[in-house]
């Protein structure tokens, strides 16, 4: 459940970076929709990233090294 939690937020973080590009193409910087779709990734990718480390404060994610 976890990893599809993460997983989730991952696509959703790509989506709005697509949605970005593809407003910052087809508007030509007419409107705001790129700086409104890139924040949202901004915003998305710091509650994940709050999120995991809440996780691991409670001990529902554990961590591990890598290579150890």
């Amino acid at each position: 459940m976890k990893i599809l939690f993460v997983a989730a937020f991952l696509s959703v973080i790509v989506y709005n970076l697509g949605a970005g590009l593809y407003y910052m193409l087809v508007d030509k910087g007419a409107s705001k929709r790129t700086v409104n779709a890139l924040t949202r990734r901004i915003g998305f990718s710091i509650a994940l990233i709050a999120l995991v480390v809440v996780g691991i404060a409670t001990g529902v994610v554990q961590p591990h090294g890598v290579g150890i």
